[in-house]
């Protein structure tokens, strides 16, 4: 009786932990890089995702230090300079090596933001190279040299990215519409505080010369009536005979006493 308690509580035991290896859930800002009997499989995005246990393993998550998700792949050369060291140094060189890049580039990349990352291939592989030689020479090991193949950001950072870039776009679009208008706005008020300051110098400029062309009929005609009379008819015939031509003109009042009119304007003359 004893013995089958504690064979059912392994059993839960084993599918407990068989379970919790197998869901994995991924925090959102990362992707999971995993890695089935020693090669890369899949990549887990944020969620709730399913592995086969004991089969599947999570093998790294290469992430830069503002959080965002990169994907590298480096590759180094290595040439065995003391194969005593390589063999009885470490147990595989080989497994050793692939671990020891993988560790130290996510190490590097971890210490860069995003940008820094994709801009700066060969300062990456300049350091993962020195990084790594002191190590391998303990191995017997010799690195000959070291390149990155690829460095990216995730899908999900890369549509991040993209839609960054067309808000920023969007961004700079409203911006040099907003100056456009505001030009156009300023250029607008100029053009209206020039044209009221022209109407004003020319309604100064007429009245100087009202004021010159009356100053010379004063000075012309001096206390003399009947020329200052007979400009005034003048005028009166004048702005009668265009009132009388105007097109919106339905209507003319005439005085009844025209000749009077006149006379008084004009003065009678003296037989």
């Amino acid at each position: 009786m004893e013995a089958g308690l504690i064979f059912v509580i392994a059993l839960l035991a084993f599918a407990g932990i068989t379970l919790a290896k197998g869901v994995r859930i991924v925090p959102q800002g990362q992707e999971w890089i995993v890695e089935r009997l020693g090669k890369y499989h899949s990549t887990l995005f944020p969620g709730l995702n399913i592995i086969i246990p004991y089969l599947d393993n999570v093998a790294y998550k290469l992430v830069t230090k503002d959080n965002a998700v990169i994907l590298t792949n480096a590759i180094a050369f290595i040439k065995v300079t003391d194969p005593i060291k390589a063999v009885y140094g470490v147990t595989d060189f080989s497994e050793a090596i692939r671990n020891m890049i993988m560790t130290t580039l996510r190490s590097i990349v971890g210490e860069m933001n995003l940008d820094e990352a994709l801009s700066n291939r060969d300062k990456i592989k300049a350091r993962l190279r020195e990084s790594i030689a002191d190590e391998a020479i303990d191995w017997g090991l010799t690195v000959k040299s070291v390149e990155i193949q690829d460095i990216k950001p995730s899908p999900s950072m890369q549509k991040a990215m993209e839609l960054q870039a067309a808000a920023e776009r969007e961004r700079k679009a409203m911006v040099t519409k907003s100056e456009g208008e505001k030009q156009s706005m300023i250029l607008q008020a100029e053009a209206r505080l020039e044209s009221a300051r022209r109407d004003a110098e020319a309604q100064v400029m007429l009245a100087e010369a009202s004021a010159e062309a009356i100053r010379r009929v004063t000075a012309a005609i001096g206390d003399q009536e009947a020329p200052m009379r007979y400009l005034l008819g003048e005028k009166y015939v004048m702005a009668m005979t265009k009132l009388a031509e105007s097109s919106n003109a339905k209507m003319i009042l005439i005085p009844g006493d025209l000749q009077e009119t006149l006379r008084s304007v004009l003065g009678r003359v003296k037989a």
